[in-house]
């Protein structure tokens, strides 16, 4: 049913005031160089003893062009994937493109520097399809179904991101720069850029614009778009290669921009464009519009200071806007279908469960009896242990308590939205906390780890009333959730990637706090967020019967006399504290909560109860997993427990979603 209220808006109304902004501030911008009578001379035939023309023919046209090129063909490729995909959330990004150019080029300047020389863009471009062949071969035989589709292309996107974001820790100093390529780069230096992305957009256009009838029904369920006629694997392959070769042709040019494909198509849809043949015109305006104007607003922060990239500022932008507009969004499709087929409920869970335990206790004692020192690998036995015990055991029970919590709150999210997509960090929780340890990095230099826990704490909270401030009129409905979420969580990372970008050398303890580094953690630390994680995980049980009914969709809840609201709302806050407990002692170990739940169902534990015990032991052993090999395999050095979760979890999952034989 709609959730709208007030004036009707027309999508031309938005568009018009973002580009209204965009030219005010270009008229501010390009005066400084010349006079506005100059200007049309310039962009054609500047004066070549003249630098003020060259400079402003050769960089200011060159960027603007760029920045309504790049935002038009990530707002069409974004309406593309969300209308085939029949997803909200979906864009190029959720399908791996982004993160597997961003990590063909941190290989390639590590490894194979001399390719650089033929060109950015054929890395970046082999990179994003390569990731999009892992997806595509993840699904082909499931005819591209749509969840599998982006279920699998979110884990192979962080999959190359959590690779990348190793590479550059062990390799800071060379790989500096793709910090800032990563969050979007806008400078220009001549044509050749916006020359290469116009035909390539006009071309996906006009493509895409003879698709429109197939597209259309593509929005409808698998069933009725058979039964009309359309060949559902063909019509998404052809629309998907489309929206991969622009969004990559986008990223080469100019980096990651991964929220103007998810924020033009929402801000089209938000305002008014309902049909699909309307958003495939308002939402490449949208996009340019918007990437227009936040590169125009990075441009009024003095040149000494200008170290914001495009990328952040459009998402700094583009959230609010996104947030403002979300009381005026259609409730989507029951996002219970969503949910993918996993195999049959188990007959005896609880001693699969009792199975987990019985490998948590070894992998802990693993983890406390076998290092690698200078004379290489040791075991300890009950009386040598006793010497490693006061190093060792502060980080297994920090890592057991932070994958256990983790995985929880990534449970009791997937089943309260039914969206196997909905993850911590979607919520924007672990960067509310990240972010108040950037602040607090920046206004006390000289502070404390219990300072720190409270920063973050005080972050976390924050952007959890937020989500729940833009989502109350709809009794906090899934999908207003987590696109409040989504809005938060690119609002704050625009602003991480920001602080990581300046090159400030205080981002060594920020990366520490973002990738999930259990070096820091001191005993006392450690009783803490065991003791606060049991109590939290002592309260789930409670809320079982609630987590069994939620995903049968509001009607099927309410006539059992489930309260919507009631029940979301303290599942939302027991989740925002599981994830801030763990996220203020060891980071954004959020992927733990994303692959925890996904596991444990795809286990055959269906019921509530029995996949929360079962998610609570995965996500432990694999962040006490994760820790340990992150001490040993590169000895001397140590690598963040977080990363080596995804690498230990990723492949597993991947293989999860491989099709089956009958």
């Amino acid at each position: 049913m709609p959730a709208r209220s007030g004036i009707e808006m027309h999508p031309a109304i938005l568009i018009g005031l973002l580009f209204a902004a965009a030219a005010a501030l270009t008229f501010r911008h390009l005066s400084g160089y010349l006079p506005v009578n100059a200007w049309l001379p310039v962009l054609w035939r500047p004066e070549i003893n003249d630098p003020q023309q060259m400079l402003v023919h050769y960089t200011v046209f060159p960027r603007i062009a760029v920045a309504l090129l790049a935002g038009a063909a990530l707002g069409l490729a974004g309406a593309v994937c969300q209308q085939v995909l029949r997803n909200p959330l979906a864009e190029p990004t959720t399908l791996g493109v982004s993160n597997g150019a961003y990590l063909a080029l941190a290989v390639t300047t590590l490894w194979a520097p001399s390719l650089l020389a033929l060109g950015r863009e054929w890395i970046a471009l082999v990179g994003g399809f390569a990731a999009f062949l892992c997806v595509f071969g993840l699904t082909w035989k499931r005819a591209l179904s749509p969840v599998v589709l982006v279920l699998a292309g979110l884990i192979v996107g962080y999959y190359c991101a959590v690779t990348t974001q190793a590479l550059v820790l062990l390799n800071h100093d060379y790989l500096i720069g793709l910090f800032i390529w990563g969050a979007g780069y806008l400078n220009q230096q001549d044509w050749s850029n916006a020359a290469f992305l116009a035909p390539r957009f006009l071309i996906s256009f006009v493509l895409i614009a003879a698709m429109v009838r197939p597209l259309t029904l593509l929005g409808f369920d698998d069933e009725t778009a058979r039964n009309l006629g359309l060949g559902l694997t063909g019509a998404r392959v052809c629309a998907l290669g489309i929206a991969i070769a622009l969004s990559a042709s986008v990223v080469s040019v100019v980096g990651v921009l991964g929220f103007v494909g998810l924020t033009g198509p929402a801000l089209a849809m938000l305002a008014g464009a309902r049909r699909f043949r309307d958003r495939l015109i308002w939402a490449p305006l949208c996009g340019a519009g918007l990437l227009w104007l936040a590169d125009e607003l990075v441009l009024l922060i003095p040149p000494g200071y200008r170290e914001m990239p495009a990328g952040a500022a459009t998402a700094l932008i583009g959230a609010p806007m996104l947030l403002v507009l979300l009381p005026r969004l259609r409730s989507a499709a029951p996002v219970g279908n969503l949910i993918p087929s996993v195999p049959p409920r188990l007959d005896h869970p609880w001693r699969v469960i009792l199975f987990g335990l019985a490998l948590l206790l070894f992998v802990v004692w693993v983890a406390l009896a076998v290092g690698v020192g200078a004379e290489g690998w040791s075991w300890s036995g009950l009386a040598g242990i006793q010497e490693f015990l006061p190093w060792r055991w502060p980080r297994v029970v920090s890592a057991l308590a932070a994958g256990a919590t983790l995985a929880v709150a990534g449970t009791l999210l997937q089943r309260m939205t039914g969206n196997p997509m909905a993850a911590p960090e979607v919520m924007g929780i672990s960067y509310g906390a990240a972010m108040g340890v950037i602040v607090l990095l920046y206004l006390l230099p000289s502070h404390t780890r219990v300072a720190q826990i409270a920063g973050g704490g005080i972050g976390a909270f924050i952007v959890l009333g937020l989500v729940l401030l833009f989502s109350r009129r709809s009794e906090f409905s899934p999908e207003r959730v987590l696109l409040a979420g989504v809005a938060m969580s690119a609002a704050f990372g625009a602003i991480i990637a920001m602080a990581l970008a300046t090159g400030d050398p205080r981002i060594g303890m920020l990366l520490s706090l973002l990738t999930g580094s259990l070096y820091q953690i001191s005993p006392a630390e450690a009783w803490v967020l065991a003791a606060a994680a049991a109590l939290l995980l002592i309260m789930v049980p409670m809320l079982s019967r609630w987590l069994d009914i939620l995903p049968l969709g509001s009607a099927a809840s309410r006539s059992i006399g489930v309260s919507m609201a009631r029940s979301r709302i303290i599942i939302m806050l027991l989740t925002a504290l599981l994830t801030a407990t763990a996220t203020l002692m060891v980071g954004l170990l959020s992927l733990v909560g994303f692959i925890a739940p996904h596991m444990a169902r795809m286990m055959g534990a269906q019921r509530a109860l029995h996949q929360t015990a079962l998610a609570a032991l995965i996500g432990a052993i694999l962040m006490v997993s994760a820790d340990w090999a992150g001490r040993m395999v590169i000895f001397p050095f140590q690598m963040p427990a977080g990363i080596f979760a995804m690498m230990l979890a990723g492949p597993y999952l991947l293989w999860l979603l491989r099709p089956q034989r009958g």
